[in-house]
């Protein structure tokens, strides 16, 4: 029966839009999520015959630009910024969705040998015997690496090691150059870079989760449109996308 209803919603959701009143839709969505919705978009414009419009940045930036007052019709970012824009009434309330999680995870220079990061004790030796860290100072994954080396007691042998960058993208760049050892960032923004490979996520035990959300916008100019692109991507039956780019639902 919930297979049935599902398939209904879904069908709803993807009623092709006639030419008078197909829409452009214009998204805010943070790089977490990014390698997820640039594979789901097509099937959502081909089939409603709606335009997407997406601005691809880190979650931070992403709530500077709606503050700003910059038009859009649906923002995707992390919960907590969801959070508060929500309640500054930026985005509205009765749209929100819960998208996905990414685990952290640690990256290497493609052909390198993998460290041992299985244990909280080998992803320590790990981070105490690499050359150079680094992860992206505008990203959701900074505070809580930051956090977890603190609570290993390892702060300051690490810091002489940091190559910071701002984005993961930068991130990803660093190792895939050989500029940088490794780096930290959400498993789901590893796994796209050319030049890098997944040494492993994070020891379950002090593992730390970026969890996404997406609004329609309170000043939307598409909101209807805005809301059948979010309930799309959320949908179930795209569960199988999300935990082929590293993501939890």
């Amino acid at each position: 029966m919930k297979t049935l209803i599902r398939t209904i919603a879904l069908a709803a959701v993807l009623v092709p839009a006639t030419p008078a009143h197909a829409a452009e839709i214009k998204v805010f969505c943070t790089n977490g999520v990014r390698a997820v919705v640039e594979e789901l978009i097509p099937k959502f414009e081909k089939t409603t015959g709606h335009k997407v419009v997406i601005s691809f940045e880190p979650s931070t930036q992403i709530k500077k630009r709606i503050d700003a007052g910059e038009p859009f019709d649906l923002a995707m970012l992390t919960t907590v910024l969801v959070d508060e824009e929500v309640k500054a009434g930026k985005l509205v309330a009765n749209t929100r969705a819960f998208i996905a999680r990414s685990g952290l995870g640690l990256s290497i220079r493609s052909g390198s040998k993998k460290p041992d990061i299985t244990t909280v004790d080998a992803f320590k030796k790990a981070l105490l015997a690499a050359k150079s860290v680094t992860y992206a100072t505008q990203g959701a994954s900074a505070a809580p690496f930051e956090a977890l080396v603190a609570k290993l007691g390892i702060t300051d042998q690490m810091k002489p090691k940091y190559k910071l960058r701002e984005t993961a993208a930068q991130v990803g760049e660093a190792v895939a150059s050989g500029a940088v050892e490794l780096g930290v960032a959400p498993v789901s923004e590893i796994l796209p870079v050319k030049g890098v490979e997944l040494a492993g996520p994070f020891p379950k035990e002090v593992q730390s989760y970026v969890q996404l959300a997406g609004a329609v916008g309170a000043n939307a100019k598409e909101k209807d449109a805005a809301n059948k692109l979010l309930t799309f991507v959320v949908f179930p039956s795209n569960d199988a996308v999300y935990k082929a780019k590293g993501m939890e639902r």
